[in-house]
């Protein structure tokens, strides 16, 4: 049984209270849209209003990094830290990653210019309606269809139609990866093994068109963050080594052009114990007429036995409605958590139940989902720690 109860939990969560995405202003979403709006793409919409376009635009996304831990370590991060204030003429601002704050959900949204509910990537691990299965959209297991899965052309796309120089400069893993070619595709893709080679290859790519759009991306501080917790000396020792990768793209800038460096998601760490490790494989009362659990820890899909999706939200919200956000499907795309709109296609990838981490908790399956439930660093959640992602600028 679970150490919580309704006794526990007189008072649920309004769902209120759940601090919503900035969708349409200030999210990942509109970052590509509004800057490649800025060199004249047809079709898209500036929508971050303080953003000057510039003819040569890179973004690099550093996985894992929040706005919240970078803002805790100006020590370890001294050239990131001065494109916060004005003492480099940086407008440093924080935008919003979108729920649930994951790295497969906020990747389509920077891509696609789309919000979750738009593009189809609602969580780490969805229903798949076809087959009844979860889908893992970070690994994308079991394989289906990438086209049929996120219709919609990524921005990249849509400027290299356009005429602009799109280029993404990644790890060579990911070239042929399903959530590459749906999220992140477009233009030329480059692939290169360390962080000062890609940092190297971007600049390079900058210069080769006079209107230039450029990814670039770092994924080593957020796996710090998963093993070791966001203020390790590991983690630490990784975001040392992001700000010198930043500061070396900056110094290569060719002539009319602005870096962004953002991120995918912030972080939290969890203790390890009951009180905030819930583990559902061992709860009767939560997994009473549950058919399937999705999403992660901090950001549940839950989906339900035919007939038994009321009586799930009734238990969920009595056992866990104190410490998550526990909405029904209907609720959370009414409130706006994917978005203003959700596809009809996408709507049965969200849970009959879902449930978004309010406090320093953890809803983990011990035994169907053993790493992860081993994680010290966790996010999903719409908490500022892990929805605040930084957007940081440099102009040459």
């Amino acid at each position: 049984m679970s150490q919580l109860s309704a006794w526990d939990h007189p008072e649920p969560l309004s769902l209120d209270t759940a601090p919503l995405p900035e969708y349409g202003s200030g999210s990942l979403a509109d970052l590509l849209p509004t800057l490649a709006a800025g060199m004249g793409v047809p079709g898209l919409t500036a929508t971050i209003e303080e953003l000057t376009p510039a003819d040569r635009v890179c973004v690099f996304l550093i996985d894992g990094l929040g706005w919240e831990q970078l803002r805790a370590h100006p020590d370890e991060a001294p050239f990131l830290t001065s494109l916060l204030g004005s003492s480099r003429g940086g407008t440093g601002r924080p935008l919003t990653a979108g729920y649930p704050a994951t790295t497969a959900t906020s990747l389509a949204s920077v891509g696609t210019g789309l919000p979750p509910g738009v593009h189809g990537l609602p969580g780490y691990a969805v229903r798949n309606p076809a087959t009844g299965e979860l889908m893992n959209q970070l690994r994308w297991h079991p394989w289906t269809s990438p086209r049929l899965w996120q219709p919609y052309p990524t921005v990249f796309q849509l400027a290299h139609d356009a005429g602009v120089h799109a280029a993404q400069v990644s790890s060579p893993a990911f070239a042929q990866t399903p959530l590459t070619k749906v999220a992140l595709s477009g233009g030329a893709f480059h692939g290169r093994l360390t962080g000062e080679e890609r940092m190297d290859l971007a600049a390079a790519q900058l210069a080769a068109g006079d209107r230039s759009l450029v990814y670039t991306y770092y994924a080593e501080l957020d796996g710090s963050g998963h093993r070791y917790g966001v203020a390790s000396d590991t983690w630490r020792g990784q975001l040392m080594c992001v700000d010198r990768l930043v500061q070396r793209l900056a110094e290569q800038l060719p002539p009319r052009s602005a870096l962004y460096v953002t991120a995918d998601h912030g972080m939290v760490d969890v203790p390890f114990d009951e009180q905030h490790r819930i583990d559902f494989d061992e709860d009767w009362e939560l997994s009473a007429g549950v058919a399937l659990l999705g999403g992660e820890g901090r950001a549940r899909h839950v989906y339900a036995v035919p007939g038994a999706a009321n009586d799930v939200l009734t238990c969920w919200r009595e056992v866990l409605g104190e410490q998550f956000w526990v909405a029904s499907r209907d609720e959370a795309i009414a409130a706006g958590w994917f978005g203003p709109s959700v596809d009809e296609r996408v709507r049965p990838r969200i849970g009959d139940v879902v449930a978004a981490a309010h406090d320093d908790v953890l809803l983990i399956a011990s035994e169907r989902e053993p790493k992860e439930s081993a994680l010290v660093g966790n996010h999903g959640s719409m908490t500022p720690a892990e929805q605040l992602v930084p957007l940081l600028e440099v102009r040459s």
